[in-house]
C-alpha cells in the first residue's frame, strides 16, 4: 500500500527539482528521501523520474504528481478542519474571488473579521468566476465569491448582489459626446473586446458585437490599458469601475438588464469549517455596509439581492 508521506515526498522532490532542497524542505535525510522514492518506484513497477537527477518526470511521474497533489491536498484540508474544531474558529480559510469584490469589498470585510478571530489564517485568491468555481469544486478554496455557475457545476451558489455592466472606453472616444446612457445602437462601429465577465450578457444587440470581435482579454489591468490606448471597448461590472485609471471612463448602458449576479459558492457534498461559516454569516450580516460605502451613483449600479 502506498502510503501518503511517500507521495508527500515524491511530490516535493517533484516540485523542486532535486532531492537536496526536498530534504531541507521535509526535515529529513537525503538518503531517507532516496530510499522512499525507491519504494515508491518498486510499489509501482515503473520509474517516475527519467534520470536520477530528479528534474525531469516520466509520464508516470507527470501523473503521479497530478494525482497526489490532490491527495495530499484533501488530507491537509482535512487536518485543518480538525483543528479548527479542535480550537473553535481558529483554522484557515482559503477564500477564491473575482478581482472586483477582492480589490474593492473584500479590504472593507476582512479587517474586522479578522481582528475578532486573532487566530485565524486567511488566503485571498485573485480569479476570474470559471477559476473560482474549480478551486470550491477543487476544494482548494472554501469559499468562492463569483458570478452565476453553470448548472452542472457540482457547486452550491448563494445570490449576494447585482450589479449593472458600463462601457469602458479611452476618454477621448466619441462615445462620452452622447448624451445620457448608450444605445446598443451607439456601440455598432466600436471594435469590442470580450472578457469572461461580459458573457453574463445575453442582449441580442451584443451578442452580435460579439460575433465580430476578434480579442479576448481576461484581465482587468490589461482591458484597461488597451482601452486607453483606443484599441476598443470592452464591458465589465460597475464593480470593476469604481477606481479607473486615467485616460477611460466607464459610460452607462440604457439597457439596465446587462448585469451579473455575483453570489458565494460552496461544495455541495461536504461541510465548512468552523472559521468558513462565520465568514459566510459574516459576509451576509455586512453586506448593507458594504454598500454604503459606495457614491450614490455607484449605489445605483449595485443591488442587495
Amino acid at each position: 500500500m502506498i502510503k501518503l508521506e511517500a507521495l508527500r515526498v515524491f511530490v516535493t522532490v517533484a516540485e523542486l527539482g532535486n532531492i537536496r532542497d526536498a530534504s531541507d524542505r521535509l526535515g529529513r535525510t537525503a538518503s531517507a528521501i532516496s530510499m522512499t522514492l525507491k519504494q515508491l518506484e518498486e510499489e509501482l513497477g515503473n520509474p517516475l523520474f527519467e534520470s536520477d537527477r530528479k528534474n525531469s518526470l516520466t509520464a508516470l511521474g507527470q501523473f503521479t504528481l497530478e494525482t497526489g497533489r490532490e491527495q495530499i491536498q484533501s488530507y491537509d484540508k482535512s487536518i485543518r478542519m480538525i483543528q479548527d474544531y479542535a480550537h473553535d474558529k481558529i483554522g484557515h480559510l482559503a477564500l477564491a474571488s473575482v478581482p472586483s469584490v477582492a480589490a474593492n469589498l473584500i479590504p472593507l470585510l476582512l479587517p474586522r473579521f479578522i481582528n475578532e478571530r486573532p487566530g485565524i489564517t486567511v488566503e485571498l485568491f485573485d480569479l476570474d468566476s470559471r477559476n473560482v468555481c474549480a478551486m470550491v469544486e477543487s476544494g482548494q478554496a472554501d469559499l468562492g465569491i463569483a458570478s452565476t455557475p453553470k448548472a452542472s457545476a457540482p457547486v452550491a451558489f448563494t445570490p449576494l448582489f447585482r450589479d449593472r455592466f458600463k462601457v469602458i472606453c479611452n476618454a477621448e472616444s466619441d462615445l462620452t459626446a452622447i448624451t445620457g446612457p448608450l444605445q446598443w445602437r451607439n456601440l455598432q462601429e466600436q471594435a469590442l473586446i470580450k472578457n469572461g465577465s461580459s458573457d453574463a450578457i445575453m442582449a441580442p444587440q451584443f451578442l452580435q458585437l460579439t460575433e465580430k470581435s476578434t480579442m479576448v482579454v481576461r484581465n482587468v489591468t490589461s482591458l484597461f490599458a488597451l482601452a486607453k490606448a483606443g484599441v476598443g471597448i470592452t464591458l465589465l461590472p460597475a464593480l470593476t469601475t469604481l477606481n479607473l485609471p486615467e485616460g477611460i471612463c466607464a459610460l452607462d448602458l440604457a439597457d439596465t438588464s446587462a448585469e451579473r449576479v455575483v453570489g458565494l459558492l460552496e461544495r455541495k457534498s461536504g461541510f465548512l469549517s468552523p472559521v468558513s461559516s462565520s465568514f459566510k454569516a459574516f459576509l451576509r450580516m455586512n453586506l448593507k455596509t458594504l454598500a454604503s460605502a459606495l457614491s450614490p451613483h455607484q449605489q445605483e449600479s449595485f443591488v442587495i439581492v
